[in-house]
């Protein structure tokens, strides 16, 4: 799953950016907004809504922001009315591209959504066409120093849904089923450790490994994708040069 690391760490820093113009809370706000309108307000029975609060809490969200969008998503505020949809496609190179959004207005999301494909030379396709290439998975990454063995951290994992657990520099990701990513992440803060993230996400079951050309185009269209203020996450099948993350 190491493919997953270079777009994700790229998105990060990036994000890190996002959040110092407050540009990241809109899309923070809307999927606080849909995770208590689906699941409820409180995020101890509501995983989406914890995930989403912990999310907005790294971002530095203020608490009232965070309380507003959650009352609006329960029904106890008036607010737009937000919709989700999956876009599904191929970039650069042929390799997969899904596009979550959250938006107010389909029509206007989906051309947005295309004319950017079309740009960076990718295309939209039918819903289905790339998604079974991905699976849902929860995402925890801590920093190594944190652990004494990773192996032993591994064995003590294995009973709680952990698919994964990757050594990459100082970091360690642990990948889990959707539903067993806050019992992992619980068990760790009895343990001591304190993620550094934790998080829903959809990874690749292969990854494509690409040129360094097909690369730079494949990180313009993500990078732009990210920029919309409908777009909530991409993810993408594509292993892209490191050298494209030691740019960032």
């Amino acid at each position: 799953m190491s493919g997953h690391s270079k777009w994700h760490n790229i998105k990060a820093r990036k994000s890190k950016v996002d959040a110092q113009r407050g540009k990241i809370f809109t899309k923070l706000t809307r999927e606080l907004v849909i995770a208590a309108r689906e699941g409820g307000a409180n995020p101890e029975t509501n995983l989406r809504l914890r995930v989403a609060m912990d999310k907005a809490r790294a971002a530095n969200m203020p608490r009232d922001n965070i309380d507003k969008a959650i009352a609006k998503g329960a029904g106890n505020l008036e607010g737009q009315e937000f919709v989700e949809a999956l876009y599904e496609g191929y970039g650069p190179g042929g390799v997969a591209v899904l596009v979550e959004v959250t938006t107010d207005n389909k029509n206007r999301t989906a051309a947005d959504i295309r004319r950017i494909f079309s740009r960076h030379g990718g295309t939209l396709a039918e819903s289905g066409a790339v998604s079974w290439q991905f699976e849902r998975k929860g995402v925890i990454e801590l920093q190594k120093s944190q652990v004494q063995s990773v192996d032993e951290l591994t064995l003590e994992l294995i009973d709680f849904g952990v698919d994964d657990v990757v050594e990459e520099d100082d970091q360690v990701t642990i990948y889990t089923q959707p539903d067993a990513l806050y019992k992992v992440v619980d068990y760790l803060g009895q343990a001591g450790i304190e993620p550094s993230s934790a998080e829903l996400s959809f990874i690749a079951k292969n990854y494509i490994s690409v040129s360094e050309d097909d690369g730079r185009k494949i990180l313009s269209m993500l990078e732009e994708l990210d920029d919309n203020d409908d777009v909530q996450e991409v993810y993408t099948n594509a292993d892209l040069p490191e050298v494209l993350e030691s740019e960032e």
